[in-house]
């Protein structure tokens, strides 16, 4: 039976296999206020159809993908490209500054409430790379975050909160999946920005 760890206060969340670092409070209060009623407000939501277990269902969120024209393609869905913005330009700065790494899209997820969720996954398609490093900007309503060991089953969750930023690395998406789950009772909203480093298809 897996063993679920809990890891409320940030700092390394995995044991070995890959990384998963989180750092609570990356923004600061105000610049999180600010750039979650923006996106919310602005941002040109989409819902996808997904192939999901041989079946096309409505992606339960909503999600816009950024780049310099470069298409994202996950679970059947190919993503247009909406241009960068000022403000995600401004996050990807400053996660570039923390990580060290640079990006060339983000995948914006919006939870309007508890409902909305994301299934058990790894960001693990080829244009990602073998060992992609990931920088994830949590934005409103807390949500759990749940990882889950391919091989030992073990679970790893962590509280994402308002302004947080957790990276993953290393062997994180081959060695672990992730997910969001539902908690029907949370009736705020949540955005996720996740920035990445897409290979070229040239």
């Amino acid at each position: 039976m897996a063993v679920q760890q809990s890891f409320p206060f940030g700092g390394e969340l995995l044991f070995g296999d890959g990384s998963a670092l989180l750092v609570p409070e990356f923004l600061t209060q105000d610049e999180a206020d600010a750039a979650l009623v923006e996106l919310i407000r602005e941002n040109a939501w989409e819902q996808q159809r997904l192939l999901m277990y041989g079946k096309v269902v409505d992606e339960p969120r909503l999600s816009t993908w950024h780049s310099n024209g470069q298409t994202y393609t996950y679970s059947g869905s190919a993503r247009t490209p909406q241009p960068w913005t000022p403000l995600l330009q401004d996050i990807r700065e400053q996660c570039e500054e923390q990580t060290g790494h640079t990006f060339n899209g983000v995948l914006v997820n919006f939870y309007r409430d508890g409902n909305d969720h994301l299934g058990w996954h790894s960001d693990d398609e080829l244009i990602n790379g073998s060992e992609p490093l990931i920088a994830s900007i949590s934005l409103g309503a807390e949500r759990r975050f749940d990882m889950r060991h391919r091989e030992t089953g073990e679970v790893v969750s962590t509280p994402l909160g308002h302004g947080s930023l957790l990276v993953m690395s290393g062997l994180s998406q081959k060695c672990w999946e992730h997910r969001i789950p539902k908690m029907p009772r949370i009736a705020d909203p949540r955005i996720n920005l996740t920035f990445r480093r897409l290979l070229s298809t040239h």
